[in-house]
């Protein structure tokens, strides 16, 4: 699409004469399309409006809320533009966090039909998402967007945000989608999980003491979410970190030793969630007529043992107590991932080439699925750790906190502050639905220990003496 011509009224700072704004409308539009590929998964009308996940919104909630979000934070908050629909820029203003404890019963859950009577036709939900990504597109193209000292476009902020924004979104609702039923969805054209592949040794890998530096200053970066900064070191003693993530068949040792049944591998809290849903095994494995399934996006799959096992933070706990291990903490991970030898810290932990999920990791959608542990040794870390981005966020044993002197971003106050709360723990490293523009040392996800839904593995660790 040929490029508006930009208004002459207004004088540009030094930083806008620097934004590439064909390459924001560029990025904007590549989101979109993704987001619409995902929908495009469901067969019909009716699946949109199913809840597979209790306590999240249903498909046609999220058709709205991305776009909604993004008009809401740059057209209509920093810009000071007019409305477009009040009611619906208020339905679809901002998602919820998912409950602290398990999975709500049939009784609470909203039917199909229900939810068609609460949220609007899909029709009316598409009409305001193509309106407001044309109001956002042209704000990309020629609003004045980069004013320094403004509080939502200092270094074009806002514009960030929602780009950020439905980069998570999106693998929000690719782990939605793994827990809708298999008749509701399509499979894409060509797909073939890959699950050959050998069950990689584990090696304990000694790392030194040294330091850490896990924040960045966010005027030092294109863009940081809040909670990503100040830029700070941590001293970390030496550890030992194991060379892989736990895999589906390292799993099935402590499932099949009753590691479900015992409580003396669980916190008290963690042992009652247990007990309470009557769990017995990952929720993404299934026990077939004959062997151990695998809940796949698009069917149920031999369980691969090579890939890695995704499961809660408590139940990455209990596993790492049955090794007498630990997880790592978020410092240990980072000096794992992105320290080396010398004392330099790396950008990524292969070096300093830009990610490729052909050689360096599975992200940024390169797979629908994990794929066996350790396949691409290309991105092994400078002590010899592999998979530390892609394949799985990793579970850390640090709770979600602020760092020394973190100040809330006026664009989303609420993005990080509200879950400060010690119930949240650090993920690190990135999932097959990460973005490739999330890979950033200093990038933190987080979720609720008792959460079983997101792409989630771990490693173990082990202090030294």
């Amino acid at each position: 699409m040929p490029q508006p011509a930009r208004p002459e009224h207004k004088p540009r700072s030094e930083s806008e004469n620097a934004l590439d704004r064909d390459a924001l409308v560029a990025r904007y539009r590549r989101n979109r399309e993704r987001s619409r590929l995902l929908f495009d998964l469901l067969i019909d009308e009716d699946a949109h409006y199913i809840q597979p996940i209790p306590l999240r919104h249903p498909f046609v909630f999220y058709e709205g809320h991305v776009p909604a979000f993004s008009f809401n934070t740059l057209v209509r908050k920093a810009l000071g533009g007019p409305s477009l629909d009040p009611a619906l820029e208020d339905l679809f203003a901002r998602g919820i966090d998912p409950p602290t404890d398990g999975v709500a019963n049939g009784a609470e859950r909203a039917t199909a039909a229900r939810n068609r009577a609460i949220w609007p036709e899909r029709a009316a939900v598409r009409a305001f998402a193509e309106a407001a990504d044309d109001r956002v597109i042209e704000a990309l193209a020629n609003a004045d967007i980069d004013r320094p000292g403004h509080a939502l476009l200092h270094r074009a902020e806002a514009v960030f945000v929602i780009l950020e924004h439905e980069l998570m979104h999106q693998e929000t609702l690719l782990y939605m989608l793994h827990r809708a039923p298999h008749a509701s969805k399509r499979a894409p054209a060509g797909y073939a999980p890959r699950v050959e592949g050998p069950i990689p040794r584990m090696r304990w890998i000694d790392i030194p003491a040294g330091r850490a530096r896990p924040g960045v200053d966010r005027g030092a970066v294109e863009y940081a979410w809040d909670n990503e900064a100040p830029a700070h070191a941590e001293d970390v003693p030496g550890f030992a970190i194991e060379s892989g993530n736990v895999t589906n068949a390292s799993y099935m040792e402590f499932v099949l030793a009753g590691g479900y049944r015992e409580p003396r591998f669980w916190r008290p809290a963690d042992w009652q969630w247990v007990q309470r849903e009557g769990m017995r095994h990952p929720p993404f494995w299934e026990r077939g007529a004959r062997d151990w399934m695998w809940r796949g996006l698009f069917g149920a799959i031999p369980l691969p043992p090579s890939w890695p096992v995704y499961v809660s933070h408590a139940e990455a706990e209990a596993y790492a107590r049955w090794r007498e291990a630990r997880l790592p903490t978020e410092a240990e991970f980072h000096r794992a991932a992105y320290g080396t030898p010398g004392g330099a810290q790396r950008p990524f932990p292969w070096g300093e080439a830009a990610p490729d999920p052909a050689w360096h990791g599975v992200f940024d959608f390169a797979s629908w699925d994990p794929e066996p542990a350790g396949c691409h040794p290309a991105g092994r870390s400078a002590w010899g750790v592999d998979d530390l981005v892609g394949n799985g966020w990793e579970w850390t044993s640090t709770p979600f906190a602020p760092f020394p002197g973190f100040r809330a971003q006026a664009t989303y106050p609420e993005y990080s502050a509200d879950f400060f709360d010690g119930d949240h723990f650090v993920m690190k490293g990135a999932s097959p639905a990460t973005a490739r523009e999330l890979l950033r040392p200093s990038f933190r996800n987080w979720f609720r220990g008792h959460y079983p839904y997101m792409y989630a593995t771990f490693r173990c660790a082990r202090s030294r003496a």
